[in-house]
Parts: C-alpha cells; structure tokens; sequence
C-alpha cells in the first residue's frame, strides 16, 4: 500500500484528496486531505469515487479509428496518419475556416488544455473557435471586460470574512461553487451564519443551499436582472451608496435605475416590492457584503446585463475589491491569461448568422449553422476536446444530426458518447492518475491565495501518448508539420516565447536574466511541468515546482486583498459602470418587459453527485436522488392532470419525462438535470440509467446577444399529460 496526494479534478472546488493504492496500482480508497488549508479534509461523493471514475473499463484506452460502420483499434502512428489526412483535407481544399475546433469544460481544469489550447487556435488560423464557455460563463468574462477591460478580472466573495451575502442562480451547497473555488461551500456558509452574518438566495427552487439560508426568495426565472435594477433603483432612491472607488458612469446608471422602481419589479419578477426594497437596504447597512450569481442567471437571455448588476451592486455598497466583499484572486502561477490590453470583442462575425465573436470565440449555439448551411467556409472538419457538445449545446439533437454531415472529425476524449460516436478517429487521453496536475485557471478565482501541485502518481503506459503530446500533435498537425514531428520542438517553442517575456518585462521577478541560463535551470519530466516551473519562478511568490513537490498537501499564500488598480485596462484607467455595449442592451430588456411571460418555463439543476455527462458511467454516483425527474410543483400536477409521465414541448423539440411532484419549485416553473440523454453506445451503467437531454427542448436561435452565452433557464415550455393512469 502506498499513499498519493491528488486535487480533485472533477469540479471548480479543487479540493485536496489522499488516495491509498495497492501494489498493482488500484486505488483503495479515497479521503480528503486534512493537511490541506483550502479543502482542510472536505470531501463530496464525486471526489470520493475518483479512483471508480479513473479505473472505469468502459474508459478508451487505445485510438480508434472508424472503418465503414465498425471502429477499429490501432495504434498512435495510424490514428495520428488518420488525423493528419482528415483534417489537411480541409485545410488545402476548403480553406482554414473549413475547421473548427470546441474545447470542452475539462480543458479549463488540465495543465495541457492550458498550455496547448491557445497555440492550436492560432495555428489553426480558423474563425470556427467553440467551446463551453458559450454555455456556461460568457456573460461574466464579457461583464468584467466592459467594466474593467480584463475579461479575467473575476471577483469572488470574499466567503470567510463576509457579513451579509447574497445568491442569485447558484446552488454551491450542491454544485461546490462555479467561478467561485470555495472548498466546502457548505461549511463556509454555515461559518457564515454562526458568526452573525446572513444568507440571503433567490432562486425559483428552495435548493439545497436555499435551505441552509436565513432567507429564501422565490423569483421568476430569466427576470433576475430585473430585480438587481429594482436593488440598485433603491439603493439611489434612498441615498444609500456608498462609492469608494474612482468610478466612470454612475450618473449613467442611476438614470437607467430610476426606470425600475419596485413595483414593476414585482409585477415582472413576483418578489413582492417590499421585499426588493429591504433586500436593498439589507446590503447598504451590512459592515461587509457581497452579491453572488451563477449560471442559473449567466445561461439566459439577459446573463451580462445581470451579471453587470452583481458587480454594480457591490461597487454602490463599497464591497467592491474590499475585504468581506468580493476581491481578486493573486494566483502562484504567473496569470498570462491577463495581456494588459484593453478587452475588444466582435473583431469578426459568424458567417451565417453574423454573430459576433467574444474572447476569440464564437457563439456554439451557431456551430450547427455553420456546418448545415452550404457555401465557402462552411465547417467542414471538427476537433474536440474534453466536450460533448452533441449533449450539452443547446438544441443538442440538431447539432448531433449536423456532425454527421462532416467530411471529418477528430475527439480528444476518454469515452464513445453522444458527440465522439459521429467521430471518425477518437485520441483517448490517459487516466486521471497517469497525468500530472495543477489547476492554473481555477487558482485565479479561489476565496484565499493558495496553490497545491499534484504529479503523476501512475506511470504512462508503455506505447501511450500523454494528454500534453496528443495535443501538440495536433497543433504539428494543423500547423503543416505532419502526424511525425516530435512535440519537444514546439514544447519548447512556446517556453522560448514565454521566457522572452519573463526576462524582457521590467516588473518581471526575471527581468534581465538570461533566458538560456533561466531556461537550463527549470526542471520538469514533462513540457507541462516545466511551463508550471517558469511560471511560478515568474509569479509573484518565490516558488519553484520543486518547492511545491516539498508541500504535496498545498501552500497558504494568505488571505485575498485588493489589488483593483493593477487589473485596470480601461482607456480611462478607471473601473467603468455604464459601457456603452450594456446600456444600449438595457433598450432589449425594457421590449421584454411589456411581452406576456410564458405560463411554463423551464429551469436545468445540478446533483451533488453528477457534473455535467462524464460521471454517469460510476455506478456508486447514480440512482437515489441523481435522477433525471421533471420537478413539477403539486399545484401544477393536479391542476394538468399529470401521472407518471408528461410530455413536454418547446419551440426546439418535445420530450416525455417521468413527473416528480416536488414542492419546492414555484408554481409554473419546472425542472430538468442538465447532462442526461438517451442509452447510448461504449457506457455500460450510463446506458443502463438513462435518460432525456434537456437541451432537446432549447433553442438554439434564442441567445443573451450581448456574449452569445445558449439559453438554458426559462425557456418556455407546455405540458400535458402522457397517456397512461395519473
């Protein structure tokens, strides 16, 4: 028996784990990680099956490549042959906007997703760039790049020094937080209230999170931008800010405010006015506060406008960049994420729908477009990594039905699903424990400065490809160099690129070092590793990848603090409330006001023990409450007629659902998990607990057009009653 220290890889809240293994490699079991000062021991279901979900049969293990209707397995050289003629195919008759590639949401979360995924975009020199974000978060990047002109400069809630805080389309108690890395989100929720602070959620489900809550408020859903216009309307109405900041356009949005008094917010939301008027005062009168929203109000038709608010709010209570309020990450790692120029987006469009790009990528609830639609430049070739968006994208069905008219189509995947089964060739990546790790993205949005490195803990398999080489393959590939090209020259291509910089930048720790003597001195088993090494030596805190090697549990770099100015890259150099792109948006928003709501809508939801579509082949993680139900409130029941099932019907597609009576949902609300879909092949326990996918009843024409985020929350739905006894 031999102990392991690991982060958790599987969701945002990168928690410490000790796994034992016996001699042959298997894993024993799986405890948190005490030592640890972020997670201190705290473990959730998905993390305590980590060892199930990395020794899963049903996992690829070699390429394959598919011959007429059979997939065949063969080895790396055939199936990277394979690649390298499918995808120049394209490239030398179609041109390079004839490929497209989708990142999946495993790539914000892996060391080679981050080192590689930026290189394969450019090298593949395509507009056709997709990827989760579309799905899940866009409308935060393009909120904090309008405002402060770093799409990056996320600001979390300062969770364990906060008086008073406020959550909106978020269930962390269930989800363990998302832009937000808060290990035991519960834990620190109840700290919260113990000390005498107050949790307040707004959500139109009493969740899990909501229970916990010394209040919960029920609101229609898609409407919350309404009610944070209504918070901040009172807020100025009652002379009750509090700007401590140099700040451009208040007068702006006190303008714009002044349109939503509480009363029409209750007439469009079904918060009660005074209930708006108190959760303002509320925030105003806390010693510290801070204001939280998630994907529940980032996937809908006004995600950037809401999630504006959420950082309007914090910035008219003084809670912005301010301890107990929400603040800036300083991450270990040198964040070159962050280019210090001015955030620009819409500098090409889609060729269909003429879709604006944001963060050098499109909207995916184009991607089918795109590929149906006959003319030059059509998609005609496709790479993914670490996504399903067959199953995930909104209006799924259709995008699945569209993969099947490409010429080619390579997946970066562990598992045969609902997207890679329209593949041609699939790259399976090794297991979880056969690649090193370090969370480079979610460090930057954690409640407390922190950094925890976990290398490999088993070895590569004798003839396997890292996840790091598969992937500079296919930026060789794509770049003309061939399928036979060793990775080590572009490896060291980009660490020559960075190192240039981290000597050349005079606030630089590096700054006039040689780079070749720098460069002799990093170490590293693997290109990955040696990029971490660099970084660190370039990041603020005097580390080395052997310095985190010496701490396997994580290192404490203390308590977030403001650090505002420095992020700033306004041309005004100043955070800007009232960007020209979110008040003319506001004019969208006042035409949906006087538009009849639907008498449905439908809501997704999250189980503790699923994230997204990749756990459901762990037999210990299904079943129970992880069901795929449609939530329906009684009242709604009874007064449908509804039995056991119901069917369901939007302008995207129809489904019939088992029914869940379920209390807890507002009347005309219902509800559906997200990352289910029907049997299909290569996942054994996934096919023998199946169910309906959600996003058969969105719509993909329907987008927040502000960021092009898919519209996953209060899509309007009918119901009626399947045939069959009540």
């Amino acid at each position: 028996m031999r102990t392991a220290h690991r982060t958790c890889p599987i969701c945002d809240a990168i928690c410490g784990l000790r796994l034992t293994l016996d001699d042959d490699g298997k894993v024993t079991s799986v405890v948190g990680d005490r030592d640890d000062p972020l997670s201190k021991g705290y473990l959730c279901p998905k993390g305590a099956n980590l060892g199930r979900l990395d020794e899963d049969p049903d996992r690829l293990r070699t390429p394959m490549v598919r011959r007429g209707e059979d997939w065949v397995e063969v080895g790396w050289p055939e199936a990277l042959a394979e690649v390298d003629r499918g995808l120049r195919a394209a490239l030398d008759d179609h041109g390079r906007d004839s490929v497209a590639v989708y990142f999946g949401n495993p790539t914000y979360h892996t060391m080679a997703g981050f080192m590689y995924r930026q290189p394969l975009s450019q090298a593949l020199g395509s507009r056709n760039i997709y990827s989760v974000a579309t799905i899940d978060q866009m409308p935060k990047h393009v909120a904090c790049g309008l405002m402060s002109g770093d799409p990056f400069a996320v600001a979390v809630p300062d969770l364990d020094r906060t008086d008073h805080l406020l959550i909106l389309g978020a269930n962390p108690v269930v989800s363990n937080g998302s832009l937000c890395v808060a290990p035991n989100f519960p834990g620190r929720l109840k700290a919260l209230r113990r000390r005498g602070g107050k949790l307040t959620v707004v959500d139109p489900r009493r969740t899990r999170t909501a229970e916990l809550a010394d209040e919960h408020v029920f609101v229609r859903p898609g409407t919350d931008v309404v009610l944070l216009f209504g918070l901040v309307h009172t807020l100025f109405a009652e002379d009750l800010t509090s700007v401590e900041l140099e700040v451009g356009g208040l007068a702006e949005v006190r303008a714009l405010a002044a349109e939503f008094p509480p009363s029409l917010v209750e007439r469009v939301t079904g918060v009660p006015a005074a209930t708006v008027s108190r959760l303002a005062r509320e925030l105003a009168a806390a010693r510290t506060a801070a204001v939280y929203a998630r994907i529940g109000t980032c996937a809908v038709e006004f995600g950037t406008l809401t999630q504006w608010l959420v950082d309007v709010l914090n910035v008219l209570t003084g809670n912005f960049d301010r301890p107990g309020g929400v603040l800036f990450t300083r991450t270990a790692a040198a964040e070159i994420f962050r280019t210090g120029v001015a955030y620009e987006q819409g500098r090409w469009r889609s060729r269909v729908r003429g879709l604006p790009e944001r963060m050098g990528e499109l909207p995916v609830a184009t991607l089918a477009d795109e590929i149906e639609t006959p003319g030059e430049g059509r998609v005609r070739a496709l790479i993914t990594i670490a996504g399903n968006p067959a199953l995930s994208a909104p209006n799924g069905p259709r995008l699945g039905e569209a993969l099947r008219r490409l010429d080619f189509m390579v997946c970066v995947d562990p598992y045969l699903n609902e997207t890679t089964r329209h593949a041609d060739v699939i790259l399976p990546p090794p297991r979880i424990l056969e690649t090193p790790h370090f969370d480079f993205l979610e460090q930057s949005i954690a409640v407390r400065n922190y950094t925890r490195y976990s290398p490999v803990v088993l070895p590569l398999g004798e003839g396997r490809l890292s996840e790091a080489e598969i992937l500079a393959h296919l930026v060789l590939i794509v770049s003309g160099h061939g399928p036979d090209t060793p990775p080590a020259a572009l490896d060291e291509q980009i660490i020559g690129s960075l190192l240039t910089a981290a000597t050349q930048l005079p606030s630089s720790p590096l700054a006039g070092q040689d780079p070749a003597a720098v460069r002799a001195d990093l170490e590293g088993d693997s290109a990955p590793e040696v990029l971490l090494d660099l970084l660190l030596r370039f990041g603020p805190y005097d580390l080395t990848l052997a310095g985190l090697r010496e701490n396997p549990s994580g290192i404490d770099l203390g308590p977030l603090r403001p650090r505002l100015p420095e992020l700033l890259c306004t041309s005004t150099g100043r955070l800007e409330l009232a960007p020209a792109e979110l008040v003319a948006d506001v004019e969208r928003l006042r035409s949906r006001l006087v538009v009849t709501p639907p008498e449905f809508v439908l809501i997704g939801r999250r189980n503790l023990r699923s994230n997204n579509s990749w756990l459901h082949n762990v037999g210990r993680l299904r079943g129970g409450s992880n069901r795929c139900t449609l939530q329906v409130h009684p009242a709604d029941v009874e007064r449908l007629g509804l039995g056991a099932e119901a069917v369901l019907t939007s302008a995207a597609g129809k489904l019939t659902v088992p029914v869940e009576p379920d209390e807890t949902i507002m009347p005309g609300v219902v509800s559906l998990p997200h990352g289910w879909g029907p049997p299909g092949p290569g996942r054994r326990v996934a096919a023998g607990q199946a169910g309906v996918n959600a996003n058969a009843l969105t719509d993909d024409a329907v987008i927040d057009e502000l960021s092009g985020n898919a519209v996953f929350n209060g899509v309007p739905v009918t119901i009626t009653a399947a045939p069959g006894p009540r």
